[in-house]
C-alpha cells in the first residue's frame, strides 16, 4: 500500500459538481493498493498514519498527531499511485490492484483507520472520478509505502 499524506487546513471531494465530503484541519490521505497488499499492510499503515506527528505543538515544533489536535481525516482511493512510467510517456497501471481485490482492502483500511486514530474518517467514492480540493498546511506532504517501510 502506498499513501500520500498531506497535512491540510481544509480539504473536500466533489463528484458530479456536488461536494460530498469535506474536512477542516487534519490529513488528506491518497491511498493506492497493489496486488501484493495484505492485512499486515493495512495494520502497519493505519498505525503509521494515526501516530504520525506532523502537527505543530505549542512551540511550533512538529510533535502532535492528528488525534492530539482533534483533526479529521479525508481518505481518497487513488490507483494511480502505483503508476509505472518506465517505458514511454503513457503510464502503466499494472502494479495497481484490480478493483475487485482493492475495494475490500480499502473498506478494511477505513475501518481500521477509524479505530486506531479515534478520529472522524471521511472518504471519497471508490472508483469514481473525483475533484479533490485542498489547502496543504505547510506545505507538509509525506509518502509512505508499506512495502518499503522507510
Amino acid at each position: 500500500m502506498r499513501a500520500v499524506l498531506q497535512r491540510v487546513s481544509r480539504a473536500s471531494v466533489t463528484i458530479n459538481k456536488k461536494k460530498i465530503r469535506s474536512i477542516g484541519p487534519g490529513f488528506l490521505v491518497f491511498l493506492g493498493i497493489s496486488p501484493e497488499d495484505r492485512d499486515e499492510d493495512i495494520q502497519w499503515l493505519t498505525s503509521k498514519i494515526s501516530d504520525m506527528r506532523i502537527f505543530s505543538d505549542e512551540t511550533g515544533k512538529m510533535n502532535c498527531s492528528v488525534r492530539e489536535i482533534e483533526g479529521e481525516i479525508l481518505l481518497v482511493s487513488q490507483f494511480t499511485l502505483f503508476a509505472s512510467t518506465r517505458k514511454g510517456n503513457r503510464p502503466s497501471f499494472s502494479r495497481s490492484a484490480d478493483p475487485k481485490m482493492a475495494l475490500p482492502l480499502y473498506n478494511q483500511f477505513i475501518t481500521d483507520l477509524r479505530r486506531k486514530s479515534d478520529r472522524p474518517v471521511k472518504t471519497g467514492e471508490f472508483g469514481a472520478h473525483m475533484d479533490v480540493e485542498l489547502c496543504n498546511d505547510g506545505p507538509v506532504t509525506i509518502i509512505i509505502d508499506s512495502q518499503n517501510r522507510e
